[in-house]
């Protein structure tokens, strides 16, 4: 337990998130645009890390922290830049910001499908750069959605917010996990269903065995007029995989937020036809970041109180 703390946040934060550890009396240091040696300099003198997904809070940064540094509060659902195994061992609490932002990136992830599916930003582009000619019956075509399939790959809070999306929408839902959720919709085969459905949204987190997940062989599974989404994270894909089944038409279309290699994309992606690319605006509402921001700094808070936040990631250190 700390009375007083030195909390190091990485990237300015929404106005008034803040306040858990201010309220506290804690010392912010605000060290917006760190470099990898910024946060091993910085995290020798700090008991508190609030990070994002970009910060990579690897076995350096946190051996650099060691005997001081007491918890890394991720303001992300997922925590794949942040060793976990490392933290355990140094007793390092971890923690992320789950459920505040389901619902904004289930709606990512929907208008994704959306625009992918009907082809809007193709459209938007020609209209823009004045290619359009007027309106013409074989124009544009894309995929209607009633009565045709979505496949969910994953099904945790963001999944079954999708799932009731499409449901709105006339689609058939299925999922796939590695165990059975006991909801209707449910396979354990993943081959069987890409190759059954129209549309493929990824909802999982990013693990060594969900790593390039989605290759060469499971494009060529789907169906020609498939489209397919990620919201999740950008290397459960083979990026370049994908952009060669777009550019091949092995697939109809896709629509993505993430990227293996962020901020560089594949050129062949950037090139791929019926494409929609967003820069990883997932959760991207005002009061969603906020939300996510404050839970952050919370968590922080609690741990330095020597109370135990409600979104530890890693089970054994204790406080």
């Amino acid at each position: 337990m700390t009375e007083q703390a030195r909390v190091l946040v990485t990237t300015p934060l929404p106005s008034g998130s803040e306040t858990a550890l201010l309220r506290a009396g804690h010392e912010i240091v605000r060290a917006g645009g760190c470099t990898h040696a910024d946060l091993i300099r910085l995290a020798r003198d700090a008991d508190a890390v609030v990070c994002t997904l970009t910060d990579h809070i690897d076995e350096q940064v946190l051996e650099a922290g060691s005997g001081r540094l007491q918890v890394v509060a991720n303001i992300a659902v997922g925590y794949n830049n942040i060793d976990l195994g490392t933290a355990s061992r140094l007793g390092i609490i971890v923690c992320n910001t789950p459920r505040v932002l389901d619902e904004a990136t289930a709606d990512t992830a929907f208008l994704l499908l959306l625009a992918a599916a009907r082809r809007a930003s193709e459209a938007e582009q020609d209209l823009r750069n004045g290619r359009w000619k007027g309106w013409r019956l074989t124009d544009y075509l894309g995929q209607e959605f009633a009565d045709r399939t979505l496949g969910l790959v994953g099904y945790g809070r963001i999944g079954t917010a999708m799932a009731r999306r499409a449901a709105g929408f006339g689609l058939v839902v299925r999922h796939h996990t590695r165990r059975d959720t006991g909801q209707p919709g449910w396979t354990g085969d993943l081959d069987e269903m890409v190759g059954e459905a129209d549309f493929v949204s990824l909802h999982l987190p990013l693990t060594p065995e969900t790593h390039h997940l989605f290759d060469e062989a499971r494009f060529r599974r789907m169906k020609r007029s498939a489209v397919f989404v990620n919201t999740a994270r950008g290397a459960i894909v083979d990026e370049r995989a994908l952009a060669e089944a777009l550019h091949s038409g092995t697939i109809f279309a896709a629509g993505l937020d993430v990227y293996e290699h962020e901020p560089r994309i594949d050129p062949l992606l950037l090139t791929a036809p019926r494409t929609v690319l967003l820069p990883h605006i997932g959760s991207a509402a005002e009061q969603t970041r906020r939300q996510m921001a404050e839970l952050a700094c919370q968590a922080a808070a609690d741990v330095l109180a020597g109370r135990r936040p409600a979104n530890v990631v890693n089970g054994s250190p204790a406080i």
